[in-house]
């Protein structure tokens, strides 16, 4: 149900903006609009107030809406209106008009990024966990452990690093553009460190997944391998391991982390998916002990895992990220800019090829990410739909004829010849967009069924 509700607010709250970038602007401009919609099929409510003559409703299919202003080429219009008819107006009116929803989209994202960073958020430390085996974290030197405070994309200057997540965005830039990063790290917070250069220009980015980040090798912040849960019959509690009991070595070799330790749970069985038996060495009250343990074996993507029936891994050390309401509203700026050229860039790529259509998410992964970030805190809720608003103010601005977009585009033709495109090549480019739109909806749905049956 949280999930259903979060999608439907979320939805609700981006058409609702859209549409009243469009309506706003077009009152300013001294266009009649004659109906004000959220949703479309049959109005479940409708309103209108005094002396508007605008007609606000609700639809009964919350996937869309409209804005539908006085035009002569939808209706016939009385002479002593016609100068408030849409097509009436001079051209600057018209894009302005129809580029207010997008930019409405933007500056919606704009808004919730600054109020998150004013407000502030509990995120990680930039504390690394260990990193993947053979990925470029571990080729670079890094172990484990290390503070990152500042990074640099290329050869731009260093800047401050807040917080994890900050880091993995940075990553994710970094490697989506192809550029190396440099990382200042330390053992501690505040000491002196040294430089690491992450070779990110290396990877063959195809997809923005948790696979970009296993062959990067920083997938989560640093936690300490201490056991929560145990389950019951599983093969920790068989052999004596308790929760809190933190763990120190695995057959004689030190533990570094809750990441590391996960990694020789895995690595614990054979190919014929036979368990291996460890000898691990724990403390539990401040007492060193000794265990053997034999991990149970799984198939997972077709390979044997160990399991042992136990969490494993403390909660990480948090900061509060938070800023000043001028700092807020400049970062909610430039965190819009930098999602929305991301977005351009690997649409860009999936047009030829150089990224994955794998990376197209539909209404099933939309919905499941609603609920998910609702489930977690109102600021990661917020984030959530700061990133989809992006999403739908740069799709719409892209130059497709059903498309906001596509309009722009017959006024550029208009302004650069003098004369609005014919009635015909309206109709056929039309229709090719719609083909082309639907084509994008069926991947990305097939994505969203894909991911979900996965």
């Amino acid at each position: 149900m949280t999930t259903l509700i979060a999608f439907v607010v979320a939805l609700g709250l981006l058409i609702a903006v859209h549409e009243y970038g469009h309506y706003r602007v077009a009152v300013a401009c001294g266009v009649k609009v004659l109906r004000f919609s959220v949703g479309f099929g049959k109005p479940l409510l409708s309103w209108q107030f005094k002396n508007s003559p605008t007609e606000f409703v609700l639809g009964m299919l919350p996937l869309g809406g409209y804005v539908r202003m006085l035009d002569e080429r939808e209706a016939p219009v009385d002479p002593a209106e016609r100068h408030l008819a849409f097509n009436t107006q001079p051209l600057r009116a018209r894009a302005a008009i129809v580029a207010a929803g997008p930019l409405a989209n933007l500056l919606l994202a704009v808004v919730l990024c600054a109020l998150v960073n004013w407000a502030g958020v509990e995120e990680p430390k930039p504390v690394l966990s260990s990193p993947v085996a053979g990925s470029l974290a571990e080729r670079a030197g890094l172990i484990g452990g290390e503070w990152v405070s500042e990074v640099a994309i290329g050869e731009g200057e260093p800047s401050a690093v807040r917080s994890f997540e900050d880091l993995r965005w940075r990553l994710a830039q970094a490697a989506l553009a192809g550029n190396d990063m440099r990382l200042w790290t330390a053992r501690d917070e505040g000491a002196a460190g040294r430089e690491v250069t992450l070779p990110l220009s290396e990877l063959d980015v195809r997809e923005a997944d948790a696979k970009l980040f296993q062959r990067i090798g920083i997938i989560a912040p640093w936690t300490g391998a201490v056991l929560g849960e145990i389950v019951a019959g599983g093969a920790a509690e068989a052999a004596g391991l308790q929760e809190d009991d933190t763990v120190l070595a695995v057959n004689g070799r030190q533990v570094v982390d809750a990441s590391s330790l996960r990694s020789q749970i895995r690595n614990s069985v054979d190919a014929s998916g036979s368990g291996i038996p460890q000898t691990w060495t724990i403390s539990r009250s401040g007492h060193r002990m000794e265990m053997l343990l034999t991990a149970r074996a799984e198939r997972v993507d077709g390979e044997w895992v160990g399991r042992i029936g136990a969490f494993v891994g403390a909660p990480p050390a948090m900061i509060t990220v938070q800023y000043g309401a001028v700092e807020a509203l400049r970062l909610g700026v430039v965190r819009t800019w930098e999602v929305s050229w991301l977005t351009l860039r690997m649409m860009g790529r999936m047009l030829v090829g150089d990224a994955s259509l794998k990376n197209l998410s539909g209404p099933l992964s939309i919905a499941d990410y609603a609920g998910k970030s609702a489930s977690l805190g109102w600021t990661s809720y917020l984030v959530f739909l700061a990133l989809i608003s992006v999403s739908l103010g740069v799709l719409n601005l892209l130059p497709l004829p059903v498309l906001d977009g596509g309009h722009l585009m017959y006024y550029l033709w208009e302004g650069v010849t003098g004369r609005s495109v014919s009635d015909v090549w309206l109709e056929r480019l039309q229709r090719g967009g719609v083909a082309v739109l639907m084509a994008l909806m069926s991947v990305a749905l097939f994505n969203d069924i894909t991911r979900l049956l996965g």
